[in-house]
């Protein structure tokens, strides 16, 4: 892999300032098969910010983010990635200047954990950077948490072990504009935190972090702007204060929501509207009715 990207004359990118443009949709369309699952997008990704990209499945999130990788065609409008677009860049330039993290990895042979890391590395080859190879890949596993097991099988790895480690590879591949598909899907409470941090340390570093996300209270709490996707389109785009409100919300998940602030940072919560009839309000200390099911819980 890495004298396929080591082949031919590329442009290595210069750090980009704070509040560049990484990646942009304009009026930007997409068809799978007969259906139109994106139309009229028009979006920034900026460096210096992590953009969350929420709204309920099926409403286009991992499509936009796989056009704005160019890993989906735009069947009309435009899709530029560092100022020009998308389809102007050759393959092993495009992999110099934006990652990719899609939602499930897998492998068809059993690399070790530390082999696949490296593979994030592979379109430096050629390049003065390469020589930060062994020191990219060492932190970025340090990062993502799996150096401990950098010997073993990829195939052999838990679905959130997997994860992190594909994690790991695209960090190590330090390209300036990160696209995270859905990235804490596999994971425990401490390494869903742990990933939303790796991003917001990312942007505070100077990339554009763009992420998919189903948690809205990971969203409100990590991310500086969130697009709020709903039947292909973007119904709010802006800060989470800003865009998690109850109403809009609840129609575009057709679920009922309360947004209140959290009592400490003042962050958005996102809290379903649940019926009445289940909380634990009786204080008579009478044992609960038997229903045959442990712990008297109703059927």
């Amino acid at each position: 892999m890495s004298r396929l990207f080591a082949r031919g004359r590329r442009t290595v990118p210069a750090r980009p300032a704070p509040g560049t443009a990484l990646a942009e949709a304009v009026d930007l369309h997409v068809r799978l098969g007969q259906r139109e699952v994106l139309a009229g997008i028009h979006l920034t990704a900026r460096a210096g910010e992590v953009l969350a990209l929420v709204g309920p499945n099926g409403a286009g999130k991992s499509t936009l983010l796989g056009a704005l990788a160019a890993d989906l065609p735009a069947g009309s409008g435009e899709v530029r990635v560092d100022g020009r677009p998308v389809g102007d860049w050759s393959a092993p330039d495009l992999a110099l200047r934006r990652s990719v993290l899609p939602q499930s990895a897998a492998l068809s042979f059993p690399f070790p954990v530390e082999d696949v890391v490296r593979m994030g590395r592979a379109p430096w080859a050629g390049t003065p950077f390469a020589e930060a190879d062994e020191e990219a890949v060492a932190t970025a596993m340090a990062a993502a948490e799996v150096t401990e097991f950098a010997a073993r099988p990829f195939s052999a790895l838990s679905g959130g072990e997997r994860a992190r480690v594909a994690l790991a590879r695209v960090l190590a591949q330090r390209a300036p504009l990160l696209l995270l598909d859905e990235p804490t899907a596999a994971l425990d409470l401490r390494h869903q935190e742990l990933v939303l941090r790796i991003c917001r340390e990312r942007a505070e570093a100077g990339d554009a972090v763009v992420v998919v996300l189903h948690d809205l209270g990971l969203a409100a709490a990590y991310a500086d702007r969130a697009a709020v996707l709903h039947d292909g389109r973007i119904a709010a785009e802006g800060p989470p204060a800003g865009v998690f409100e109850d109403s809009l919300l609840s129609r575009v998940y057709r679920q009922p929501v309360e947004v209140l602030p959290h009592p400490r940072t003042g962050a958005p919560l996102v809290i379903p509207v649940r019926a009445a009839g289940h909380a634990p309000d009786d204080t008579s200390g009478r044992a609960p009715e038997r229903t045959g099911i442990p712990g008297g819980l109703p059927i």
